[in-house]
């Protein structure tokens, strides 16, 4: 069994690989983990995993930069339905456009937008950064393990914002209500780093490996 980190040019990825690594000891199937950007290897997988960092467009690009990406990605998720997480701009390259710097297409998986955060006038910072409850919305095999007042961990300025809000899967409280995960099918993804949220993180990347 392989489990694919896609290496687009963004993201932390030896972090994110080592806590795949820890939930792969915990689950009940032994994976490879491996982070690369060789469209083979994302075709031999059974399960991938989309980091992002920085800006919607920045990554966007990171995708369209590699030969053929896009295009595997797209055959790899829509059409072989193997299961995907996104982390953070990861999963917000789920939606169908993303307005940071300028407005740029994304994946369009699970349509939506991705908007800069609006808390409106309240006392809350943006970026939103550091640990935050969760509530869950909507229930999910990923997410099974996570139970109200869980925290986990956030840095973004941007939020995923889909059309259909049975996609949500779990929302945090930052002067008003966030989308924190979604899942749609093979799907799923999480505004928060799994890999930066301890045991909560970890439940998730195991669920995610015993699918």
């Amino acid at each position: 069994m392989l489990l694919t980190v896609v290496d687009y040019g963004v993201g932390n990825l030896r972090s994110i690989a080592k806590s795949i690594e820890k939930a792969n000891s915990d689950s009940k199937l032994n994976y490879s983990i491996k982070v690369s950007s060789d469209i083979n290897d994302i075709k031999k997988s059974d399960k991938i995993v989309l980091p992002g960092q920085g800006s919607f467009k920045a990554c966007k690009n990171g995708i369209n930069n590699i030969k053929g990406l896009l295009d595997e990605l797209n055959q790899s998720v829509l059409v072989k339905k193997k299961p995907i997480y996104g982390i953070c701009a990861g999963m917000q390259l789920f939606a169908t456009k993303g307005y940071e710097e300028e407005e740029t297409n994304g994946l369009n998986w699970i349509p939506g937008v991705v908007a800069k955060l609006d808390i409106g006038k309240t006392n809350f910072k943006v970026p939103h950064m550091g640990w935050n409850e969760l509530k869950i919305e909507n229930t999910s095999k990923v997410f099974k393990d996570v139970v109200d007042n869980n925290h986990a961990y956030f840095i973004h300025s941007y939020e995923f914002i889909p059309q259909d809000k049975n996609n949500v899967s779990i929302t945090t409280n930052y002067g008003k209500d966030v989308v924190a995960a979604v899942s749609q099918e093979n799907i799923f993804g999480s505004q928060f780093h799994p890999e930066k949220s301890q045991n909560t993180g970890t439940k998730i990347l195991t669920n995610f490996l015993n699918l």
